[in-house]
């Protein structure tokens, strides 16, 4: 993996209830909002992943009960022509 196969994580909140799982499994991206919700420890919306993560995030995507987390690109896919 290099910063080209960068990700960042997406939460939607509309599907997630906040059972922590998540939170449990990637401490160092995710923290719990006032209400229990998952929130990034950055602040950031869609925090990036860094590499040495990178196996983490993907656990907790593939974990969630709700299906709440997604792994997205970093940056959109150019279009070949």
């Amino acid at each position: 993996m290099n910063d080209r196969d960068g990700r960042r994580l997406q939460i939607d909140w509309a599907a997630c209830d906040g059972r922590g799982l998540c939170i449990e499994l990637l401490p160092e991206m995710l923290t719990r909002d006032d209400w229990g919700f998952p929130v990034s420890r950055d602040g950031d919306r869609e925090p990036m992943v860094p590499v040495e993560l990178r196996r983490h995030a993907e656990r907790a995507v593939a974990n969630c009960p709700e299906l709440a987390l997604r792994l997205i690109p970093s940056q959109p896919s150019a279009r070949r022509r």
